[in-house]
Order: structure tokens, then sequence, then C-alpha cells
């Protein structure tokens, strides 16, 4: 008998290495947020007001209203070509990176280098005279940073770890990690901010590509510092262990209580107990000293009976 689909991606989840896992959550969210989109358009309605909340703008200021959003914002893509290269590089070179470091360290890193990537983007927008006209309408999605994070810890722990690319047969991962980071510094600046067109450029592709670099140099220092001892994805680990456990099953199953034993502490009881206690040893003290004295066969049917239990207590 088949399984229901949701039963069998349910097992594929919990099968899945940290890798699938990742992607499956990513596609999830994508597929909910399509679900959303088609629906409120039916009834003419936009559901932008809704991602919005998940989505990192480039304002500090509107980061304090929704300051989730420094997490959210790495599941969640504009399209569907987005969210496919973000996956496929994911899977790659996420198992890739497992070769070298622990499904914790991926989890950790996928977090790690989309904060580092994701504050970067904000610093930049904020601080560069460039960016000014555009601070306040700039959002960003999407996993790239926490992607090329991965790639970066890989290609730092494993420089010459080869793979062979459509068209450019092999490379080594160093010169690929180098290249994407070069990529992204030489289209940072799309153009003249003063011409309207480009309004909209820079805030889907300036900001991306600041993130990508945040994200590169966050897990280059993630493999430094652990090849020293230090792992700068604990902390991130133990946080999303702990909201793991808040609300799992069993930290709310109430686990049933163990009866009690009851003690009665009554003193009649124990006066009686010592009494016959007492009145027993007596007895036994008593048919000794006619053993002593007389021999076996003095003693009476049931003072040997007495004699032969106190033998065996």
């Amino acid at each position: 008998m088949r399984q229901p689909i949701f039963d069998n991606l349910k097992n594929n989840f919990r099968k899945g290495n940290i890798t699938i896992q990742l992607i499956y959550i990513n596609v999830g969210v994508f597929l909910l947020m399509s679900l959303f989109s088609v629906g409120f358009l039916l009834f003419n309605r936009s559901a932008y007001s809704i991602f919005s909340w998940f989505e990192l703008p480039a304002s500090f200021t509107n980061l304090l209203n929704q300051p989730w959003s420094l997490f959210t914002y790495m599941f969640m893509h504009a399209g569907i070509l987005h969210i496919l290269f973000n996956m496929l590089w994911l899977y790659w070179f996420g198992n890739i990176f497992l070769q070298f470091f622990s499904s914790k360290h991926l989890r950790g890193l996928y977090l790690f280098g989309g904060l580092c990537g994701g504050l970067l983007y904000m610093i930049a927008f904020n601080v560069f005279p460039y960016f000014e006209p555009v601070v306040e309408s700039s959002v960003m999605v999407g996993a790239s940073a926490s992607v090329l994070a991965i790639v970066a810890a890989a290609a730092y722990r494993a420089p010459d770890y080869r793979i062979n690319l459509l068209l450019f047969g092999p490379v080594r991962l160093k010169y690929l990690a180098i290249g994407v980071i070069i990529l992204d510094l030489v289209f940072l600046v799309p153009g003249d901010m003063t011409n309207p067109e480009l309004v909209q450029r820079l805030a889907s592709n300036a900001g991306g590509h600041i993130a990508h670099i945040g994200g590169a140099l966050s897990g280059i220092w993630f493999a430094a510092s652990l090849s020293k001892g230090a792992d700068l994805t604990s902390w991130i680990n133990k946080l999303f262990d702990g909201i793991i456990r808040l609300f799992s099953k069993d930290t709310w199953e109430k686990k049933p209580k163990k009866a009690k034993m009851k003690v009665n502490h009554s003193r009649n009881m124990d006066y009686d107990y010592n009494a016959r206690k007492k009145e027993s040893s007596d007895e036994i003290d008593r048919i000794l000293d006619k053993l002593k004295k007389s021999g076996y066969n003095s003693l009476t049917t049931e003072e040997k009976k007495s004699l032969f239990d106190a033998s065996k207590k």
C-alpha cells in the first residue's frame, strides 16, 4: 500500500542529511509563498504586504519593526530561477562541505553566513552615500549569502579539491570561490544612481552582491577559526537546539507520576512488632538453656520446632 505523498516527504526529510533538509525548507517556503500569491491574486489582492515582513530591509529603522527578518530572508526567494540556482549550489557544495565538517557545522554556517551577509548589506547601504537614494525602499531575499559561506569554507578547508564544471572541465575549489567573489565585486555598482531606471536594478542586484561577499568572508572566517579550535557557529547551534526543544512534543507531554509508597509510622505497630520479636528471642534463649542442661531429647515437639525454625532465619 502506497503512503500518502506528505508522509513520503516527511520520511525523506527525516532520513536526509542537513543539506537535503535545508533544501526542503527553502522549497517548502517558496511553494507556500507561491500558493498564497495565487490565492490572493484570485481575489485581486497582493500578498506582498504579508511577505514584506520576512524580507530583509536595508534600513536599520525598518529592521526595528521586523528584527526576525535577519534570519527569515535567507529562506525566501524572488522567483523560480533564483531558488533553482541557489538550491543547486547548496546541494553540490553542501555535500562537499560535509566531507570535511559536521552536519551541525553546515546548519550553523548556513545561518551564520546569511546573518553576516545580511548585516554587511545593511551596513554598506547605510554607510556609503552612493546607496542613499534607495536605502528606505531596498529589501533583500535569498539564500545566496548562506550558500557562499558554505562554498568559501569548503574552499578554505580543501583548496585543491577538484570539481567538474560544464564548459570548463576540472576546476580547483579555491579558484571557483575566488572567481565568484571577484564577479560580485565587479558587478557591485551597476551605474549612475541619478538614472531612475537603475534604482530598481540596484535594489535587486547590488544588495545581493554585497551579501555574497559577506557570506563568503564569513565562511573563510569560520573555517580559519575552526582550524584553531574556535567554532563560530556553536552559539547558533545551541540557540537552534533550544528552540527545537522548546517546540518538541516530548517537552510538553506530561510524564506519568510515579506512585509514592505510603509508609505508616504508627507507634503502636512498632511497639507490637518489637514486643513479639523480644518474646521470640527470649523463648529461643530458654530452649537453648534447656538443651544445654538436659540434652536434645528433653525438648518437647513444639520446642524442637521453634528451634528448627529459628535456625533457618
